[in-house]
């Protein structure tokens, strides 16, 4: 009897499969549909700090109508209307989706600044939430703003976020930094529970007939992989959090490897949103498939056989496997000639 179960957050689930923060997440009957197929967690759309933001202006807007405030430039915020829920119908889609599913339910908080977030973590918590995911969506801008100083902002949230609630707490983080290895241990020693790989930054476009800014979401593809699996390999028994894969998960093989490399649990948004949620159960059953075929008996023995735990200098491992990149690189060109 196969045994697919995995510890995630503190959490006991059946498989490694996940349903990442998504628009599938929007329904109630979505979110069943994907217990059914077979997904062992949900993770909830965002609640993005600027809906925050938004009803605190509106709030002061009607308390300080008539007065010498400018509610003109409530213009330069998104309209409730982009968002499909507000910060009070989240918190009721936590409560509605608890009660509809057997399945943990992840809460999500979208946004860059601490105190936006604080009083939200605590009603998600109260709501049902099993724990909470911060997606931490932030380009720095500021020319004088050093790297540490982008650093411990992060740390700053972590804190507070773990001081505010009792659920566990995943930081979903960008790859962006000069030493990622630090910054996941110094993430790690803040307190978090989790850490998911990573964040993708959506940039935008231009719309060349109103000349605008335009959102451009296009979907992950396989390739997207490479570069949690890289993290995953090097972090895998080197930090006490849970390590959740996530960008570029379209297949079983990709489960595998990121199994391997040692996540805890591989997060599906795009093969879901592209081929419909019930892919939830090839994925399962190729997985199935794969272990019996070699012989593999559970997750638990598969986890972290193929990180980097046992290699005394990673860097150098990591040297080795550019040099032989490029050189596979430089073949193929050759016989290309």
């Amino acid at each position: 009897m196969l045994d697919l179960s995995t510890r995630y957050l503190g959490l006991n689930l059946r498989t490694p499969l996940v349903a990442s923060a998504s628009p599938l997440s929007q329904e109630i009957s979505s979110i069943r549909q994907l217990e059914d197929a077979g997904a062992s967690a949900v993770v909830l759309y965002s609640l993005f700090e600027e809906q925050l933001r938004q009803e605190s202006l509106e709030l002061d807007f009607y308390l300080t109508e008539g007065t010498d405030s400018h509610p003109e430039s409530l213009k330069f915020f998104p309209e409730p209307s982009e968002f499909q829920l507000g910060p009070d119908d989240y918190l009721d889609h936590i409560r509605k989706a608890k009660a509809a599913v057997d399945i943990p339910v992840i809460a999500s908080l979208n946004g860059s600044s601490v105190g936006g977030w604080i009083q939200y973590a605590t009603q998600m918590e109260e709501a049902g939430a099993d724990a909470l995911e911060c997606n931490i969506y932030w380009i720095v801008t500021d020319p004088d703003m050093t790297s540490s100083e982008v650093e411990q902002h992060y740390i700053d949230i972590v804190q507070a976020v773990k001081t505010a609630v009792h659920i566990p707490v995943a930081i979903k983080l960008s790859p962006f930094f000069s030493n990622f290895a630090n910054m996941a241990k110094r993430v790690d020693a803040a307190g978090a529970d989790g850490m998911v790989l990573f964040n993708r930054f959506y940039q935008p476009d231009i719309d060349l007939e109103t000349l605008e800014l335009a959102p451009h979401v296009l979907l992950s593809t396989p390739q997207a992989m490479r570069l949690p699996l890289t993290w995953l390999g090097i972090l895998h028994g080197r930090v006490k959090a849970s390590l959740a894969a996530t960008s570029g998960i379209h297949g079983a093989e990709d489960v595998i490897k990121l199994l391997m490399v040692g996540a805890d649990v591989t997060m599906l948004c795009s093969t879901l949103l592209r081929n419909g949620i019930n892919h939830l159960r090839s994925i399962e059953q190729g997985v199935r498939q794969w272990m019996e075929s070699h012989e593999y008996d559970s997750v638990a023995q598969m986890k972290g056989s193929m990180s980097q735990l046992h290699c005394a200098d990673p860097s150098a491992f990591e040297r080795a496997q550019y040099m032989r990149a490029v050189k596979s690189g430089q073949h193929i060109a050759l016989v290309a000639r």
